[in-house]
């Protein structure tokens, strides 16, 4: 039986299998639904639901979206929320405007942790990072310029990451005396390689869309202004899918790919299972 992730201190809860006989899970024409507020107020997010497709955007453009502390408590309610909302098909993670999709963490506090602290907002924030590479939901990743520190960390952990072609990625943390703390080290070196990650961490500068895309950390890059068309449209296509295999390619990819081959094999032979048991098959 494939295991249930947590999300909190509490297994997240498994959505209903759609056995068959029962109306398809996937919908042929899929309507917006007016969009409930959450329980609390973000003061650095805006979210917006429509046809199925939850976008979160990251609201500090003052600070270039930097994730300080109460950010990330914030990306955390607003993903664990949507992770039991049955309206929310995709979710699409943006930045807020033109500058920056995440320009890094909040450099003031950092300044300000002794080593315990550190640690401590070390490990809170790489909790964010799995639990979005972990959902059960797919998440896009739109970059529309920097995408620095923990705001490349955060979109490593998203499943897709479609950039504009301005867009700029980079692992800086060596100019400040310090090293990736939110996954950094760990997921751009499954994405680019030993090579590239040592690259970015070590010599700590920028390189432009087109190059992160050859290295495998962008799923695609397209014109500026092509940039929130072509996410709708990957968004559009992901709401419209059947719930139970995109969550099964998500398990066995990033759970079953982490595994032995066999134990691999073994994880998608059951998600296999389980999606012929729904009526979407």
């Amino acid at each position: 039986i494939l295991a249930a992730r947590p999300w909190s201190c509490h297994a997240r809860p498994e959505p209903p299998l759609n056995v068959r006989g029962a109306e398809s899970s996937r919908p042929s024409a899929y309507t917006a639904r007016p969009f409930r507020k959450p329980t609390m107020p973000y003061a650095n997010l805006l979210i917006e639901t429509a046809a199925g497709i939850r976008t979160i955007t990251i609201n500090r453009p003052d600070k270039l979206n930097a994730l300080n502390r109460d950010t990330v408590t914030e990306l955390r309610a607003a993903f664990e929320q949507a992770a039991t909302d049955p309206r929310v098909r995709v979710i699409v993670l943006a930045g807020s405007g033109a500058k920056a999709f995440v320009a890094g963490a909040d450099i003031t506090e950092l300044a300000k942790l002794s080593p315990v602290e550190a640690l401590e907002f070390s490990r809170y924030g790489q909790e964010l990072m799995l639990r979005i590479e972990r959902y059960g939901k797919p998440v896009i990743a739109k970059i529309q310029g920097f995408a620095l520190g923990g705001g490349l960390e955060l979109a490593m952990a998203c499943h897709l990451r479609i950039a504009s072609d301005a867009a700029k990625i980079g692992q800086p943390e060596i100019n400040l005396g310090v090293i990736p703390g939110f996954g950094g080290t760990q997921r751009l070196l499954r994405l680019a390689g030993r090579s590239a990650t040592l690259e970015l961490c070590l010599l700590g500068h920028h390189i432009g869309a087109q190059r992160a895309y050859e290295l495998g950390a962008f799923t695609s890059v397209v014109a500026a202004e092509q940039l929130d068309g072509e996410v709708q449209k990957i968004a559009e296509q992901l709401a419209a899918s059947a719930p139970q295999a995109v969550r099964g390619v998500l398990d066995a990819v990033l759970i079953g790919g982490e595994m032995h081959i066999d134990g691999g094999l073994d994880y998608e032979s059951q998600a296999f299972a389980i999606c012929a048991a729904t009526a979407d098959m």
